[in-house]
């Protein structure tokens, strides 16, 4: 062979080699698909520039001002500080003396839209109770932006944003949604721009009581790990395939919607939200997230919490609790009315959450009760501004959403609660509440008030048509 034939092998050696190494597409290129179908619509309420002066201040990140000023304008936080704090031209001042100003409070668990009111069979939409594995499934999809509860939430409890789960029923009960507590038309429109999607799992008696009845597996709490265990391997395993597709190209892998939600957890696109009282169960779901390389945000319900408030603290897992339901099934016997201060005393991230139509209503009442507890059991550096962290910074936090909302930061949306008095006693109720800004609530505007279309054109007293 010339040397010249010897040069022209080589090269094509090499040529053949680095095609072979992934110098070539190995197909068709990939193919994409819209990973958002039902995307935000929120658009914010029309807003004027607003000053709240001589106001007492819970600025959400533990502090508290006496004679705080807080300015809105543009929809976000402008300034929270003194009374010498200028006000933007044109703005309108409020006169807060007497009264309290906060963060507006995030329920991370709730089912409002899902299990509406009125509570009927025909509007219970929450579980889709059909097999223990049903992460295809998005909450958003049931939810009814009609439901009476969101007005409710946002006037007697001064809610401004919530997180809507799937039920317990089910060991993957599917996507949740976060949602802006704004009247819409639609769930889109209420869809919280940019906040992460959830999965809500469960663990304990709900799936192994659902499920076992029937006679189907998981009926014992080693099954629920088990079968836990094989649709995470299922979903490791359809992970691969789709990243090697779009790494390589040729033929797409079929798609499947329960695996997609999965593949987005192992992803770190989408925070799992876990059903568990037992401290033993959230250690070995803890164990499970460290298996198969996802990340729980946070226990739900985590009634034994204060048992491994240290072990939360060091995974950085929030725990979402009562202050006091317990007793009601045996996972839930060993809870304490200490629990919620505990784990915050722990240095772990403790929220205040409802599972309760009528519970969203009273959530800094429930605060308050656990920072009584708290305070009553000696735990040190207590403060209704610390408290209020479990309402508003933490909720946020496990949402993935503190960047935009949860506390009083310049910046930040918006979402404000001006209370008619201190808002951790009974008699207190919101008097204003602002979301992004805009006044969507006035205790002394009847007009300022949203009302369901539901509601609208129901007989009224004395109406007997």
């Amino acid at each position: 062979m010339t040397r010249r034939a010897c040069a022209a092998l080589a090269a094509a050696l090499t040529l053949a080699g680095c095609a072979g190494l992934g110098g070539k597409p190995k197909g068709p290129p990939p193919v994409a698909f819209n990973e958002d179908p039902y995307p935000s619509t929120y658009a914010r309420y029309p807003s004027v520039p607003t000053v709240i002066r001589h106001a007492t201040v819970f600025d959400g990140d533990g502090r508290q001002i006496s004679d705080g000023t807080v300015v809105l304008a543009g929809g976000v936080v402008q300034a929270v500080g003194g009374p010498e704090l200028p006000s933007p031209a044109g703005a309108q001042e409020i006169d807060g003396t007497g009264k309290w100003v906060t963060p507006g409070i995030i329920d991370v668990h709730s089912h409002l839209g899902d299990y509406p009111s009125p509570g009927v069979a025909a509007n219970s939409d929450g579980n889709e109770a059909t097999s223990p594995v049903r992460p295809e499934v998005w909450a958003e999809h049931s939810v009814w932006p009609q439901d009476p509860g969101f007005s409710r939430a946002l006037v007697n409890g001064g809610v401004t944003t919530l997180q809507i789960l799937p039920g317990s029923a089910n060991l993957f009960g599917g996507r949740s949604v976060v949602l802006k507590n704004v009247p819409a038309r639609t769930a889109q429109g209420m869809k919280f721009p940019g906040a992460p999607y959830g999965l809500k799992m469960a663990c304990g008696e709900n799936p192994k009581r659902v499920y076992g009845s029937k006679g189907n597996m998981p009926q014992t709490r080693m099954g629920n790990i088990a079968l836990t265990r094989q649709t995470w391997i299922k979903a490791q395993d359809y992970r691969r395939k789709w990243d090697k597709y779009e790494k390589d190209g040729g033929d797409m892998p079929d798609r499947d919607l329960a695996m997609e939600t999965l593949r987005g957890v192992l992803e770190g696109k989408i925070l799992v939200h876990n059903h568990c009282y037992r401290a033993d169960e959230m250690a070995n779901m803890i164990d499970m997230s460290k298996e198969f390389g996802y990340r729980i945000a946070a226990f739900h319900h985590a009634v034994e919490a204060y048992k491994i408030a240290d072990l939360l603290a060091a995974n950085g897992i929030c725990a979402a609790m009562w202050a006091d339901w317990y007793g009601f099934k045996m996972e839930a016997y060993d809870a304490i009315k200490e629990n919620i201060p505990f784990v915050h005393n722990a240095g772990g991230c403790a929220i205040v959450h409802s599972d309760d139509p009528n519970g969203i209503q009273r959530l800094n009442q429930e605060a308050a009760k656990a920072l009584g507890d708290g305070i009553r059991a000696g735990v040190p550096n207590l403060s209704e501004a610390a408290a209020w962290e479990w309402l508003s910074r933490n909720p946020a936090k496990a949402l993935g959403i503190l960047d935009k909302t949860g506390t009083l930061a310049p910046g930040k949306m918006a979402d404000v609660v001006m209370w008619n008095g201190d808002p951790f006693s009974d008699y207190t109720r919101p008097e204003r509440v602002w979301i992004d800004g805009a006044l969507m609530y006035d205790a002394n505007d009847p007009k300022r008030r949203p009302v369901s279309d539901f509601e609208l054109g129901q007989p009224g007293e004395g109406d007997t048509k």
